[in-house]
């Protein structure tokens, strides 16, 4: 997690970022296992019809939530959060909290990986205080606070189409597991960092507040997230209402600030990770990965079979990230085994903070705390974050145990 600077590149040459180098690797790895043979074309076929709703919402909630960040909404809600906490340490620390998980909730957990992490770091570096707390706030949230909804994580969405599972529905059995999830992450959040980094005295100079610089592109803004939201919770194909939303912002941008539009906008190298780690890891569970998953899942019932399905997700996780885990092990439980598949879905939405590579949202969450130039402890990091792996995925998966 520190973030030594880096060397300038020779003029005239752009060096490849990592994550664009193992996107574009992934692809052409997946395009290879099905050109061989490898793969079968068959089956990839309908592999790439399974994922292809959910790359439009990944793409297009991407574009909704870069654009509701050029139109000023996530700077105006964190100053008014600091704000609202009148220079109180731990009323900013729950309003940070709520915020952050908000945000994973709606607008799913790479978001807040992408978006929020430089609001929270721009706005401790305006309140004068540890930039660490308000760093580790948004990667923790990012992770934990994805179990609520569907569109949280993309995760998510394959395991909701996978048991037949509305958005309310899901909602209807994942809420006490998120509760629980949140409540070890809140607690472990103040007592590893804020309540550690806090000011001499507790408090700090409540910054002004933030003006957008087009009222109307932040309105905008605000109706096009608000009408997204209503439309999932009123039973919208995911990708469907995140494209009216986006398409609903890109047209008042077109008018009111056209420079914003630009290609970049469009998260092309998610698309090719999740397409090209689709096809791969299909790949790799016929040649023995799949055998390894179940006899890792194994078949119990009961507690004892939830607790080994979550473990299972957290373990696998850490070892090759947390989408090609779930994928490797929703091969191996069955579709009617419902509270297997949502245990193990935890374990691959919490597990994966105990490493860095674990989760592509804090994969993102380095990347941008690089940009910025923080520093943040290496191993006290990584022990705590291992802490709320560990201690949120046993809390969700017991909580599962009562709503399902």
């Amino acid at each position: 997690m520190t973030s030594p600077d880096a060397a300038p590149a020779a003029p005239g040459r752009r060096r490849p970022h990592p994550l664009d180098v193992i996107a574009v690797g992934l692809a052409v790895l997946g395009a290879a296992c099905v050109a061989t043979g490898l793969l079968p074309r068959a089956d990839a076929a309908d592999t790439l019809a399974r994922v292809l709703p959910l790359l439009v919402f990944l793409g297009t909630v991407v574009v909704l939530a870069e654009l509701t960040a050029a139109a000023g909404v996530f700077d105006v809600f964190a100053t008014r959060l600091a704000v609202a906490a009148r220079g109180r340490w731990p009323l900013l620390f729950a309003l940070c909290v709520g915020f952050a998980a908000l945000t994973t909730v709606v607008l799913n957990l790479d978001t807040t990986a992408v978006l929020l992490t430089p609001v929270m770091l721009a706005l401790a570096v305006t309140l004068r205080t540890a930039v660490a707390p308000l760093a580790v706030t948004t990667v923790w949230l990012a992770n934990t606070a994805s179990l609520l909804l569907p569109v949280s994580n993309l995760t998510n969405l394959l395991a909701a189409d996978r048991i037949g599972l509305a958005p309310l529905a899901y909602a209807s059995v994942m809420w006490l597991p998120q509760l629980a999830a949140l409540a070890v992450t809140t607690v472990l959040l103040w007592y590893f960092w804020w309540r550690r980094d806090r000011p001499v005295d507790g408090r700090f100079p409540p910054p002004p507040v933030h003006r957008p610089a087009d009222p109307v592109l932040y309105r905008t803004a605000l109706v096009a997230c608000l009408l997204f939201v209503g439309a999932i919770v009123a039973g919208a194909p995911v990708g469907l209402a995140s494209a009216v939303a986006a398409g609903l912002l890109l047209i008042v941008f077109a008018f009111r600030s056209p420079g914003t539009l630009r290609p970049a906008l469009l998260p092309w190298r998610l698309l090719l990770f999740v397409t090209g780690l689709f096809l791969v890891i299909q790949t790799i569970g016929a040649f023995g990965l799949n055998d390894l998953v179940a006899r890792l899942a194994g078949d119990d019932g009961g507690v004892p079979g939830l607790l080994r399905a979550g473990g299972t997700g957290a373990l696998l996780s850490n070892l090759v990230n947390n989408l090609p885990a779930y994928l490797a092990g929703e091969a191996v439980l069955p579709a009617g085994d419902r509270q297997r598949l949502l245990a193990l879905l935890i374990g691959t939405n919490i597990g994966p903070l105990a490493l860095p590579w674990a989760s592509l949202a804090t994969l993102l969450w380095l990347e941008r705390c690089r940009a910025a130039r923080v520093r943040v402890p290496v191993a006290r990091f990584l022990a705590t974050s291992a802490a709320v792996a560990t201690l949120g995925t046993l809390a969700a998966v017991s909580a599962l145990l009562l709503t399902t």
